[in-house]
């Protein structure tokens, strides 16, 4: 119950000023009981000692302090009584993150069990649930590259894309100048002290009319550092060389060809690293060097319903009007 009042505020507070009545009409109450008083002159109140007065004289106050109690709680519920805190702000410590992802062709090699894409996306999701603080974004990249979100502190609403990623759903060839320089697009004007772009690509830049060391520099000059990773195993691997027309693949071993002096290149120019991933614990590496980071202050503004608590106090009011109506007709009812 204490903890009910001190959650408690009052949106119409103006209302308070009808408790200057109470004290008006307590003067009035007194002042008209004596006027209503009679006087009887007797020689002498010997005969009347010992003998009590009724319960209903004891008691014939407790109309009055119940039309009090009434006016008091009605006046409450006039001052509309809400939850409290509706509305808070925090702040939170974060950086600003671009993840920038190759979706070619390639992303379907088998040397990563199902493929390189679907492990890349597993991966990313246990980062992005590692990392509630953080403003993520993703950028998609094949021959082509766009922004598939934006930065947001909204990780499901992020998440819930990664079962629309399929590798091949953009032009074909690898722009990984483009997709670096679309990141940077999207993150340059933010205010993080700390803005990261993570560039996971399988080959070499081919397509694109932007080159990749021109991105990085790019990167640079906006202060962003940018960790690229490159997927893949060593030596041959089984990829897509042909697509049928129900669209399903041929697949032969293929020379696994990685850009890594590029990429390696990018990633020292902007103060980031460059890792070769393998396998899984190849990415779980990259997360966290970024843990390690300086981290900046984000604020947030959180808000939640107001709730309405005026109907108990009026509920009450209405129970004690009517036990005073009840009671001043039958047990204090006044007989001529």
């Amino acid at each position: 119950m204490t903890n009910y009042f001190t959650d408690i505020q009052f949106s119409e507070k103006q209302w308070f000023w009808l408790f200057l009545i109470l004290p008006i009409m307590i003067v009035w109450y007194i002042l008209r009981r004596k006027k209503s008083e009679g006087e009887i002159n007797y020689s002498s109140f010997t005969f009347l000692k010992g003998i009590n007065s009724s319960l209903k004289a004891k008691l014939r106050h407790v109309l009055f302090v119940f039309r009090l109690i009434s006016i008091a709680v009605l006046i409450f519920a006039l001052a509309r009584p809400q939850s409290r805190s509706s509305y808070k702000n925090s702040k939170t410590e974060g950086i600003d993150i671009m993840l920038s992802v190759d979706v070619s062709l390639s992303m379907l090699a088998k040397d990563f069990k199902p493929n390189r894409l679907e492990i890349a996306k597993e991966v990313i999701t246990e980062f992005i649930d590692a990392r509630p603080n953080d403003r993520i974004g993703l950028v998609l990249f094949g021959g082509e590259a766009f922004t598939q979100c934006p930065l947001t502190t909204d990780h499901k609403v992020l998440k819930n894309m990664f079962p629309q990623i399929k590798a091949g759903i953009l032009d074909q060839g690898t722009a990984i100048g483009l997709g670096l320089a679309t990141a940077v697009a999207r993150i340059k004007d933010s205010k993080a002290k700390s803005k990261v772009i993570i560039l996971i690509s399988d080959g070499v830049n081919n397509v694109g009319e932007v080159s990749p060391l021109t991105a990085g520099e790019l990167a640079k000059t906006y202060g962003i550092r940018v960790y690229c990773i490159g997927i893949g195993s060593r030596g041959k691997a089984l990829q897509p060389v042909a697509m049928y027309a129900q669209g399903e693949y041929e697949y032969d071993y293929v020379d696994v060809d990685i850009d890594e002096k590029t990429m390696g290149e990018i990633s020292n120019v902007t103060g980031g690293k460059y890792f070769r991933a393998t396998n899984k614990n190849s990415l779980y590496d990259t997360y966290a060097e970024i843990d390690k980071m300086e981290k900046s202050i984000i604020s947030e503004k959180n808000f939640t319903n107001k709730s309405e608590h005026f109907l108990p106090f009026a509920l009450l009011a209405a129970i004690l009007l009517l036990l005073e109506f009840i009671l001043r007709y039958t047990f204090f009812r006044i007989t001529p």
